[in-house]
């Protein structure tokens, strides 16, 4: 069973969340501020965080900053501002998801198995790829770099590993997006920019003469590697 971290002051919000996903047969945990967050975070870690922005003791991008400095467990943001640039931010951030209120229950269900999904095991192969000093295990999702492991969010992690099963093809925006957000996102595809951005970043020190995401004007987006 899922353990879902619930974290909304709004007792009511609460309880609702905690009665939807409890009858979909998930676990769920109560926090109602970001102290009591991290707090419970770190005592259960939960297979999912639905996290509200605003907080009375601060907010919610304060404790997914926290989150992220340890852990890539999935987080949706939830939260009454509508607008566009709160989305983007919650996506750069590092959130996998972002739900408006007022929402409906079922939405909210919807949107946490889709997460869930996303977040599986995305390979069955057990290959492991290495392309100079970057080392890529398709089966447990890791990540090597130097011999260090690269720490990643859930999302980017996902487009990156969908684009390392498929080295030297090319992928549109749109059919990143199919393949890792899901045909339900509604979000503006400058997430993929913005993903593809945190990953070059987080791939620092591999030679590109070894490889690179390459961008295709045009196209789209590739993991162009030198096979041997």
């Amino acid at each position: 069973m899922k353990t879902i971290l619930i974290v909304e002051d709004e007792i009511t919000i609460s309880r609702v969340l905690k009665a939807y996903l409890e009858k979909n047969g998930f676990s769920t945990i109560q926090s109602y501020s970001g102290r009591e967050a991290i707090k419970a975070f770190a005592t259960h870690r939960p297979d999912l965080i639905l996290l509200d922005v605003m907080l009375p003791d601060g907010d919610g991008w304060s404790v997914l900053h926290t989150i992220r400095q340890e852990s890539t467990c999935p987080v949706i943001m939830l939260t009454a501002l509508g607008d566009v640039d709160y989305r983007l931010k919650g996506l750069t951030s590092g959130a996998d998801d972002y739900i408006s209120k007022p929402f409906i229950g079922e939405e909210v269900v919807a949107r946490v198995q889709a997460v869930l999904r996303r977040s599986r095991t995305i390979f069955e192969s057990g290959d492991t790829k290495q392309y100079g000093q970057l080392k890529i295990n398709l089966h447990s999702h890791r990540v090597d770099l130097n011999g260090n492991e690269v720490t990643f969010t859930p999302k980017d992690l996902s487009v990156f590993l969908f684009l390392a099963e498929h080295p030297n093809q090319t992928f549109t925006r749109e059919q990143l997006i199919e393949n890792v957000w899901g045909i339900d996102y509604d979000g503006s595809d400058r997430a993929v920019d913005l993903a593809i951005k945190r990953i070059r970043k987080s791939l620092e020190g591999w030679s590109s003469e070894q490889g690179e995401i390459k961008t295709l004007r045009g196209l789209g987006y590739q993991f162009s590697v030198y096979e041997k």
